[in-house]
This record gives C-alpha cells, structure tokens and sequence, in this order.
C-alpha cells in the first residue's frame, strides 16, 4: 500500500505542469451572437480534437405524455438533413479517421465526435447542419421507434435490478420528472411519432440553448473563428421557454417498495433519499456529500463493507453512493446485500446500525486524507484525457452550472471538514425523505 501511494504521488509530481491552475489557464470561453455558449479547452500533446454540442435539454424537460421523446430524438439526428443522406454523418466521421456517438440524461443532450484536429471545420459544418436542418419522414419513425423499444428491452424488461430501479426513482419523485426513466414508459414510447419528435426539436435545439466544447490540439481564436462560421448563421429561438421543472411537494413519511421477480440472483436492501445537488456559487454541501458517500461505502476500505462484509461477514456487499451533477434535488443512496442466511429485514437492520454508529464515532481523519488524495489523484489523471475534460465543462453547463464552479470544485473538496461531513449526513438521512426499497427472489419471499 505504502508503494502504491508513493507511486500515485509520484504521478501526481510528474503530471503538475497539468495542474488544476494550468487547466484553468488553458479554458477559454465565448459566447455568439446568437447565444450559443463556447468552451475551449487547448491540450496540444496530440493532433486531435474532441467536438461536443450539448443541448439544455434532457428527459426531464419533456412533455408529459410523450416520455422517451428526448432520447428517441437522440437517434434520429443520426438520419439525414438537407445536405446529408441517412447515416452520411457517422459514414464521413469514420472516413475521417474519427469516432462519434449521443447520450441522453436527465438534463442534457450530447452528440461529440474525435477526429484529427484538421477535421474540426467538417465535424462543426455537419453538426451545425443538424442542429436546425433535420429531415425525417414517417418510414425513419417508425424504424428508429423500433431500436429505442428494443433497447428498452434489453436494458430494463431483461434486467430486474433496471426494473426496480424504475420503481424506486417513481416512488423518490412523485411530481418531478426525475422519477420518469430516460428511455421513456414503454406504453408510451410505442405511440411517439413524428409530431412529438419535431415538437421537442424545434422547441430545445438551437444555439442559444446549447454549448459547444473542443477539447484538444486547437487555439481559441482559431475556434471561436469556426464557430462564428458554422454556428454563427443558425438563428436564436426567442421563444426558449425558462427551464422550470415541476418540484416535488414535501415528503411526509418514508416510502417503501418491494420488488420481486424470479430472475433475481441476489436480493438486496437499498435506500435513497432526496438530497441537495451542486448549486452555482455553493457547493460546499455537495461537496460534503460527495465525501461521505466515499467515507461510507466507495471503497472496500470503507465504513459499511469494513463493518458488514470483513468485520461480521453479514453482507457480501455494502456500499454508498451520490451524484450532485444535476439541475435539481438528487439522491444520496445506500445499499447493502446480504450474505447467505441473512434475510433483507435484517440486512437493514445491519445498514441502518452501522450507520448510527458512524454518526456516532464521526469521521475518521486519516481515512478522510486517503480520500481526498485518491480523489486529488483522479482529478489529475483526467486530465489525459480530452474527452474526459470535454465532458466534465458540457454536463456542469448544462446542469447549471458556472465555469467558475467547475474550476472552484477540486480545492472545495479538499477543503470539507470531517463535521461538515456528519452534519450533511445528519440532514440527509431523514427516513421521512427516503425510500426503501427490497429487491427479493421469489424463494426469498416464501422463507
């Protein structure tokens, strides 16, 4: 252990000319005439470049009725526009050398392609073309309906732990968008048609709800000239309506599910409750939770599978898990799967003492400072990567975020106080905020 951290230091010294401040340097941003938001971030250590378009707008920004729509409009960029054929896009990326792909989340819609950096000129003409020049017809919707169906398929109706997981974000979010899955409720997928694909186009895709990041070989100007010709034309939609979400009323009791399904190989205890997610300009919070999570269950080292997994041998698994990377209330969440011979009543029972116990005794510091180096030790290899950076600016963007925030976060971690941890985790832990769910085999019912 000793040598591995002597060795993670050592890479730590030998990668400080990419340091955090150096990162900060090496960011630039603009913002067009036409609203569209740009991210610049310079890394000339090889000759490609990573082009990525995020729109302020995921699943959570749909209607109600059409869920999935976000997520099927995803594929469907992938058909043709006025200049280019169905499937051209992706054809000429790979005759180019590159790799391009789309994700969908909650609050984000992302296309991204990584070429040589010369190619950077073609990779803005297409995706520019499709951010305003989709052409679809009712043959395109009906097939691309089709893969997102079978994709829900195999993702969720083959996957019981997908299916529960489903149940619990329903019963978390009972007014909130959240609580409806990003691929979409299958009934309501099998009726989206081209009217409700175009609506959500027109409605979130132009520039000034979008941001547009090149990460790598490249200079500023050299962009922001690029992206006044290619983005520059497309018109702003002063209609954008404001991005407000339905907000969940207050939550009263704690919510329990159990769900059961004979493909089940391993029951297991989960609960998760609302929690505070990064806000811009406080993310001291956040940063708390970030933390705790770690301290609690993000490593074999850590409080829950110490205690229940090496300790008393009573779970085969333990663990704790959180994301502030939201536009709005998150989870904080605790799991715990028991070993053989001990049932999910006393698999919470087992969670929830431990737990206890740990507000308790508080934190323990040299453990907190192998946290906060591994995490400083993360953030520093990231930056290898310009995909890894591209994605770290897009998703705080849209997710609310300031460019200040995403500099500000690294030093905001290393800065959290072992009593800044337990209070967090004595407000987040309100079963009155929670939902307990119990994923069970149907032979684990019948005992």
């Amino acid at each position: 252990m000793r040598r591995l951290m002597a060795l993670a230091g050592a890479c730590l010294l030998a990668a400080a000319p990419l340091s955090a401040k150096t990162i900060e340097d090496q960011v630039t941003t603009f913002q067009l005439d036409n609203g569209m938001d740009v991210v610049v971030i310079e890394d000339h250590r090889a000759p490609a470049v990573v082009h990525m378009v995020w729109y302020r707008a995921g699943s959570a920004d749909e209607q109600p009725g059409v869920s999935g729509v976000a997520h099927f409009l995803e594929h469907l960029l992938f058909k043709g526009t006025e200049k280019l054929a169905p499937g051209e896009f992706s054809e000429t990326v790979a005759a180019n050398g590159g790799t391009d792909n789309a994700f969908t989340s909650f609050d984000y819609t992302a296309y991204f392609q990584r070429v040589a950096a010369d190619r950077l000129g073609l990779m803005m003409e297409m995706e520019a073309d499709r951010m305003k020049n989709l052409q679809l017809d009712g043959e395109d919707i009906l097939t691309e309906r089709d893969v997102i169906i079978e994709e829900r398929n195999q993702r969720v109706e083959n996957d019981p732990g997908s299916l529960f997981r489903e149940q619990r974000m329903a019963a978390q979010y009972l007014n909130h968008p959240y609580g409806t899955p990003i691929i979409g409720w299958r009934h309501e997928m099998v009726s989206l048609d081209l009217d409700d694909a175009l609506a959500y186009y027109r409605q979130f895709y132009s520039p000034n709800n979008a941001v547009l990041v090149v990460a790598g070989d490249v200079l500023p100007d050299e962009v922001l000239a690029l992206a006044q010709e290619h983005y520059g034309p497309i018109p702003r939609n002063d209609a954008l309506p404001e991005r407000v979400r339905p907000s969940e009323p207050p939550q009263m009791a704690e919510r329990r599910i159990s769900f059961e399904d004979p493909r089940v190989a391993q029951p297991y205890v989960m609960r998760t409750y609302l929690a505070p997610e990064r806000d811009p300009g406080d993310q001291r919070t956040a940063a708390a939770l970030t933390l705790l999570a770690e301290v609690l269950g993000g490593s074999q080292t850590s409080v829950l599978p110490q205690k229940l997994q090496f300790e008393e041998k009573r779970a085969v698994y333990a663990g704790a898990f959180y994301s502030g990377l939201s536009l709005d209330d998150t989870t904080f969440g605790v799991v715990n799967v028991p070993a053989q011979g001990v049932s999910l009543e006393a698999a919470e029972a087992d969670m929830d003492r431990v737990i206890a116990e740990f507000l308790e005794t508080g934190v323990d510091e040299a453990q907190l400072d192998r946290i906060k180096f591994q995490l400083r030790a993360a953030q520093v290899y990231e930056l290898d990567s310009s995909n890894s950076l591209a994605r770290r600016y897009g998703a705080a963007l849209t997710s609310g975020l300031t460019i200040d925030d995403v500099h500000e976060w690294p030093e905001i971690l290393q800065s959290i106080t072992p009593e800044e941890i337990i209070a967090a985790a004595r407000d987040v832990f309100d079963r009155d905020n929670a939902v307990t769910g119990f994923l069970r085999t149907a032979e684990e019912v019948t005992q």
